[in-house]
C-alpha cells in the first residue's frame, strides 16, 4: 500500500500513506512558509513523517479537486487553512502517515502502534468506568487512547484531559464506532462518533465534529 485515499461522505476524505523519502519535486505544491518549517527540521526521520503527512492532506484534498491552500498551526498546535477554508488533522505512526479532511466541519484523526505496555499505564488516561468495561488486552487499551486522541484533536483546544475531560461508553473490541463526550470543558455535553479500524499491529480512529 503505498497510498490509500478513502471517501467518507460528500464532504470528507482521508488518506493513508507508507512513509518514505519524498523527492523535492513533489513537495513543490507545499506553501513557502510550509517549506520554511521542513527546512528546519533537522532530523531526518522527522522530516519524512512531516513531508509524508502534507502528502497525505494533498491526497485527501484531490479526490475533491480542491487546490492546497497552506496550513500553520494555531496557539493550541492544530493545522489550519491558510485560506480559512476547510478542516485537517494529521497523524503518524512507525511506517505510516493519515491525514483527514471535512469541507465544513472539524476533525480528527489518530493512529497508534498496539503495545503491550498501554495496559500498565491505562490509570494515566482512563476514567475509573472505563477501566471497568475495559479487557485487560492492548488492543482494547490502545482503541481508547486512539478514540481518545482523535477527539481531543478535533475539538482543538489545549487543556483537555484525557482522563479528566474525556469519556468513553463502553465499547467491544470489536466495534467499529466508538462513542464519546467531552466535559468539564466549554464543550460540554458534545458527543462524538469515533471510527476505527484496526491494520496489523496498528490501530486508526477518527472522528468528525
Amino acid at each position: 500500500m503505498q497510498t490509500k485515499i478513502e471517501k467518507i461522505d460528500s464532504s470528507s476524505a482521508l488518506a493513508i500513506k507508507i512513509i518514505e523519502d519524498q523527492p523535492e519535486e513533489k513537495l513543490d505544491f507545499l506553501s513557502f512558509r510550509e517549506k520554511l518549517s521542513l527546512c528546519n527540521i533537522s532530523h531526518a526521520e522527522k522530516r519524512k513523517e512531516w513531508a509524508t503527512s502534507r502528502l497525505a492532506i494533498k491526497d485527501a484534498l484531490d479526490s475533491f479537486d480542491i487546490p492546497y491552500p497552506g496550513y500553520f498551526k494555531d496557539e493550541h498546535g492544530k493545522s489550519q487553512s491558510m485560506n480559512g477554508r476547510g478542516f485537517v488533522s494529521l497523524t503518524h505512526t512507525a511506517g505510516m502517515a493519515a491525514a483527514i479532511f471535512h469541507q465544513d466541519n472539524p476533525v480528527g484523526i489518530d493512529m497508534d502502534l498496539i503495545r503491550d505496555k498501554i495496559v500498565n499505564i491505562g490509570f494515566r488516561f482512563l476514567d475509573s468506568s472505563e477501566v471497568d468495561f475495559l479487557e485487560k488486552d492492548p488492543l482494547h487499551y490502545t482503541l481508547a487512547w486512539s478514540a481518545k486522541e482523535s477527539i481531543f484533536k478535533c475539538q482543538g483546544k489545549r487543556g483537555v484531559s484525557f482522563r479528566e475531560n474525556i469519556l468513553l461508553e463502553p465499547f467491544e473490541k470489536d466495534s467499529k464506532v466508538i462513542w464519546g463526550k467531552i466535559y468539564g470543558t466549554d464543550h460540554d455535553d458534545h458527543h462524538f462518533q469515533v471510527r476505527n479500524r484496526i491494520m496489523d499491529q496498528t490501530v486508526l480512529t477518527y472522528t468528525i465534529w
